[in-house]
Order: C-alpha cells, then structure tokens, then sequence
C-alpha cells in the first residue's frame, strides 16, 4: 500500500480493480480532521489522507467494527504479509488523490471544494423551469453564476425530475448548444448534463469538457462518445429513469447497492478506454431514492471514496430537504441545501452542484475557515 506522509500526496493513478471493492463490508472513514491537525496526525501514523487531502480521518468503520487507522494499517500488513493485498488496495483507494477536473485541482493541500452551477435551459425543470429557458437568459445567466464563484457550469437542455418526459434530441441540442459554445469562447469550464451520446459528441465539439450524465453512461453510444474524447465524466447512480425511478424504490442496503452499481459503471469505463483519472462518481441524491435512503447516503458518503474517484453530490433544493425542513418551495429551501453541501464537503466531496452559487461560496468559504483550511 502506498504510504500517505500527510495530508495531500502527489496525484498517480490507482492500480485497483473496482470489481474488487464489490460486495465488501463498507470501509466508512471516520474522524476526519482537517488543517494543521491533519498533517500532524497524517504524520505521526495516525491518520490517512482522505482522497490525497485536505482532509484526513483517524479510524475507520470495517463491517461491524470501529478500527484506529494504525490498527486497520497494520491489519492490512499482516494480510499482506498472507498474499491477501484486498484491504491494501481499498486503503489506497479511500486515500490516493484524485486528479484535477478539467484543470481544477480536487486533492491535496490547499484544494476546496468545487462548485457547480445549475444551468437548466429548460421549461421544466423541478426548481427553476422556465427561469432561463431561453439560450440569451441562460448564457446571461451562467454569467453570472461563474461572477460568483462557480467553477463549473452545468448546462442542461432536459429535465430529469421526477415524473419528466424525455424530449428529442433536437431540441435538447438547440437548447444546449448556444449555451455551451458561449460560455466555452468566454473560457469558462463547461459540463453538458445529459444522458444521450448526439448531445454529448455535440457539446463537446461545441466546447465542453466534461459529461455529466444522470444515466452513468448506459443509454446507446454514450460509453463510446465519452471513450472518444479527452474529456472527463461524472458517473451518477439513478434507479430505472426520470419517468419512474421514484416508483416505490427498493434497496438491500442502499449504500452498498449503490456503490456496487458505481463500481460496475467504473469498470465499464476502464474496459471501453476511459482512465480513472478522468472517472467522477455521483451516488444520485433523489434519483430513485426515498428520503431514509438520501439520509443514509448522506451519513455514509465517505464510503464512495472508496472507489478511488472524485466524488460529486448533488443536494440543492431537493424534495428530501424539503422532508426534512417543511419546506415546500423548492427555491426556499436555501438553508437546508447549505447545510447539505457542508456536510458533504465535511466528507470529502470535492464537488457541489448547486442553484445558489454565491451562498454556497459564501457558507463554504466560512466551514472551510473553522476547519482550518485556507479560504
């Protein structure tokens, strides 16, 4: 196992079959520390980086059992030792650092968190259908959102919400298209939101560089399209389709089902040319998941860094916030969906996709300063 001296480490590829990470007790790191008292603790042997830092964490829950890095460390050396290298390698995967999304840094000392704006250019999308359905509106819009702080801005020409029709592929395109070339002539990084491979070849030539795709590519020619090109991909876990992934969804145990599922789609990746470098991962808050099952996703999301990939959540607005909070009105769910993006961010997600951009800067900014960390 490769041997983390602190909390940030030099980027290299993992050498870890996903298919092994299937079907194991879940690995959940705990304890995560932040700052000065990370490097310390990652130094004296007493932490791990989590995903190559800024964070570490101090023990780990393995099946049934609570472990101190150190004991789990050496656990995996005695089982080395025996020609059993499985726990090594899921150790190497929790705390290798990821690579850079499109040029922006996710791992190591001084890497944040990285915010996605929403760009739906759509007239029903679940919060703010109809707000930027125009492409003028939405460029303008996106703008805006980059003025803020976002790094990344998410452009989508169809609504996944629950219940959502598909629309043809012709007007996905004249709706997206505008929007990407624009905002990808002003140099900002641009991610097409869709799940179909005309769409993706198309934005991408148009200027995007990275696919985030709801459906993880498994509609018909998406794998290739992505194979294809040099840009990256966020892999997100969904439950039947937009139509009816909320159809009384059913897990035996939901986190471990998904991250199963994601460690398929990884391994799919890998098979068709895609390099792990260039593999996020999403385990789908809302897509075909009660409001327990978010909350359980949410408590365990450490667990996905075990797959060895960037981990992006998508929380903003979504109906279980409003569960949790009584709020019916998606745009008035503001606090919870910053309360959500911390959280996430406390466990190591590097990015954020979210509708308020200048918030979420602003509450992550404030986190990161009680944590430690350089703003």
């Amino acid at each position: 196992m490769n041997d983390i001296k602190g909390a940030s480490a030099v980027q290299r590829e993992p050498f870890f079959d996903p298919r092994q990470m299937r079907g194991r007790p879940g690995l959940e790191p705990t304890g995560v520390v932040a700052g000065p008292v990370a490097l310390a603790l990652c130094e004296a042997g007493q932490a791990l980086a989590l995903a190559g830092g800024p964070l570490a964490f101090t023990h780990m829950r393995f099946g049934n059992e609570l472990l101190a890095v150190a004991d789990l460390r050496r656990r995996a050396e005695q089982a080395g030792m025996g020609g059993d290298e499985t726990l090594a390698l899921r150790l190497e995967a929790l705390s290798c650092p990821r690579a850079p999304l499109a040029g922006l840094a996710l791992s190591g000392r001084g890497a944040r968190t990285r915010i996605m704006g929403v760009c739906n250019v759509t007239p029903d999308s679940f919060s703010d259908g109809g707000d930027h359905a125009d492409p003028g509106a939405a460029i303008a819009f996106a703008r805006g959102m980059a003025e803020a702080g976002a790094d990344i801005i998410d452009v989508g020409g169809e609504s996944t919400r629950p219940g959502a029709l598909p629309v043809s592929h012709t007007e996905e395109l004249d709706r997206v298209l505008p929007v990407v070339e624009a905002l990808a002539a002003d140099g900002l990084t641009v991610s097409i939101d869709t799940r179909h491979a005309d769409v993706m070849r198309a934005a991408i030539a148009a200027g995007a560089t990275i696919v985030n795709d709801v459906a993880a590519l498994t509609e018909p020619g998406a794998l290739e399209a992505v194979a294809q090109s040099n840009v990256s991909v966020i892999l997100m876990h969904m439950r039947g389709t937009p139509e009816t992934m909320q159809a009384r969804p059913a897990y035996e145990d939901v986190v471990q089902d998904v991250f199963d599922w994601l460690a398929d789609r990884v391994q799919a990746c890998h098979i068709a040319g895609i390099s792990h470098d260039r593999i996020v991962i999403d385990p789908g808050f809302g897509f075909g998941k009660t409001v327990e099952h978010n909350a359980a996703l949410l408590a365990q999301l450490a667990r996905f860094h075990g797959l060895g990939c960037a981990l992006a959540v998508g929380l903003s607005r979504k109906s279980f916030i409003g569960a949790w909070t009584g709020e019916k009105d998606p745009k008035a769910r503001l606090p919870g969906s910053l309360a959500a993006a911390i959280s996430a961010a406390a466990r190591g997600a590097q990015i954020v996709r979210v509708h308020d951009v200048a918030q979420t800067r602003a509450a992550l900014a404030v986190w990161r300063k009680g944590a430690g960390l350089s703003v």
